[in-house]
């Protein structure tokens, strides 16, 4: 299994998978350009990406899709409210739909709902060879009845937004502020941190923290929130980035 986030943030979403030899794209909520161009300086092709799995329709998650699908022909991985939800998706009929479990071969993807102000928002679990991804993000909370699926996990790609001092104290106005600390917003990183602690294990290798807000957040702050809180935890575990909007990680294998 081989991670990267190509783009992490407000201004797009995206995340290549390689599993059990097939390619995957969490999201494309960037263009086709730039995604095309960072494959590219991994040394892989965007045409020879299998699947394209969304999380929900929000412009920062889809807003490749049309061109990324005319010039692939990549399979869609959904679930039927967000086919008829997302409008370049209308006349395509290469999709693949996912309300709970998806078995691709070998690999096994658990859809869990999130909790976001989307029409059906989801986050996903992949397994293969023992091994198991979480994908967590766009949700204003985590519900209880997921925390045992999601312990435990190999590899935490882990929504970690904002820090709640400098989005109170930020630019946004009222009504924004207030979207992004509801229940169906986005994790601050307090409860990316509380989560964390109660879901890593001595099988995680690695979390990354993603979608960080470039006006409410900071990496310095982030990584010290959950370094705290696992230190309040004596929980032993440093093996986290953060990851970037115009910068992807290290391909990262697992």
């Amino acid at each position: 299994m081989r991670v990267a986030v190509l783009s992490s943030g407000s201004k797009g979403n995206s995340t290549f998978l390689e599993i059990g030899g097939k390619k995957f794209l969490l999201d494309a909520g960037r263009n086709y350009k730039y995604l095309s161009e960072t494959l590219a300086s991994m040394d892989e092709d965007i045409k020879d990406i299998n699947y394209v799995i969304i999380s929900h329709e929000h412009k920062d998650h889809i807003s490749a899709l049309k061109t990324l699908l005319s010039r692939t022909k990549a399979t869609v991985i959904i679930t039927e409210k967000m086919f008829y939800e997302i409008e370049d998706l209308k006349d395509y009929t290469n999709i693949l739909i996912c309300e709970d479990v998806l078995r691709i071969e070998e690999i096994k993807i658990t859809s869990i709902h999130s909790s976001h102000d989307a029409v059906d928002a989801r986050n996903f679990i992949f397994e293969y060879d023992g091994k198991r991804i979480a994908y967590i993000t766009d949700t204003g909370y985590i519900n209880n009845k997921y925390f045992k699926l999601l312990h435990n996990i190999e590899f935490y790609l882990f929504e970690s937004n904002h820090d709640i001092e400098l989005l109170q104290h930020g630019p946004y106005p009222a009504w924004l502020k207030k979207r992004v600390l509801s229940d169906e917003g986005h994790l601050s990183n307090k409860l990316a941190s509380f989560y964390l602690s109660k879901l890593v294990g001595d099988k995680t290798k690695q979390v990354i923290l993603i979608h960080l807000s470039e006006t409410n957040n900071l990496e310095s702050i982030a990584l010290e929130t959950i370094k705290n809180t696992f230190i309040e935890s004596d929980i032993k575990f440093n093996n986290i980035i953060c990851a970037r909007q115009n910068e992807r990680t290290e391909v990262i294998s697992i």
